[in-house]
């Protein structure tokens, strides 16, 4: 797939994005904790003009946090979280996308989580040689229950940086991400996420991720407050099997302590991705 696209097309594709950067704007108050409907650094993969994508996202901790963030918060620890994400791609390098998470409680009550809306935006693409720098952005916004995340509305953004060569894969997404609502401070929290991967074969590679919340840009807290987590991945990329499967572990002590997590790709007819 090219990145190029009809003029008209991209003045469409745009339109969202205006409205998602507006929605970011109306932020009032960082986020304490969040749904953990996706474990994973973005990368350079976007949908083929007017085709579907289709992925399973699922994550369990076998053991992790106990204690609430806030009053009524459903905690991590022996949950398992189960997300479908549809995608479109618009062309022009712009893909959007639906996520629509449950989350299956320690007691096995499974509970829809909302919904979210984002856009990718890839202006900068690895060529056809496969080897290169890519760099975009994803705009975010969600309505999740006050069980899952404090405040039910919320928006992201999250950038987009990496580069393919000589059978390495490197990403980087820093992360800024708002509560939506009236009545609190204006400062976003912020978190990395890092991904390194080696081909060992023909579509797969072996590697590393590595996630940190580091929480309210203006009042960072010190290590132990903060989110730090360190996954070994392997990538499977061999039609029609495409996943990825991680095992993370938890480095500080207001991290869960493990973490299992696969990503999925459900083949669509005729859908493909560049």
């Amino acid at each position: 797939m090219t990145a190029a696209g009809l003029p008209r097309g991209r003045a469409a594709a745009r339109r969202p994005l205006r409205w998602l950067i507006a929605a970011g704007l109306l932020a009032s108050r960082p986020a304490c904790a969040a749904l953990e409907d996706e474990i994973q650094v973005y990368l350079d993969d976007l949908d083929a003009p007017r085709e579907w994508g289709l992925e399973v996202h699922l994550n369990t901790t076998p053991s992790g946090r106990t204690t609430p963030s806030y009053p009524g918060e459903v905690v991590s620890a022996h949950g398992t979280r189960l997300t479908q994400e549809l995608s479109y791609g618009l062309g022009g390098g712009f893909e959007a996308g639906l996520y629509l998470p449950a989350v299956i409680e320690p007691g096995g009550h499974l509970n829809l989580a909302g919904a979210k809306l984002r856009l990718k935006w890839l202006p900068v693409a690895v060529g056809a040689e496969h080897d290169g720098w890519f760099a975009g952005a994803n705009l975010e916004l969600a309505r999740v229950p006050e069980r899952y995340e404090q405040s039910r509305w919320g928006s992201e953004l999250r950038l987009i940086a990496g580069r393919r060569v000589a059978g390495w894969t490197l990403g980087m997404n820093p992360v800024f991400a708002w509560a939506v609502g009236a009545g609190g401070q204006a400062t976003p929290d912020f978190e990395l996420g890092l991904k390194a991967a080696r081909d060992v074969a023909r579509g797969i590679a072996l590697g590393a991720e590595y996630y940190a919340g580091l929480g309210p840009v203006d009042a960072v807290p010190g290590w132990r407050d903060q989110d730090h987590r360190l996954y070994a991945t392997i990538d499977v990329d061999r039609a029609p099997w495409v996943f990825n499967l991680g095992v993370g572990y938890g480095l500080s002590s207001a991290a869960d302590r493990w973490t299992v997590k696969l990503i999925v790709e459900v083949p669509l007819r005729g859908a493909s991705k560049r």
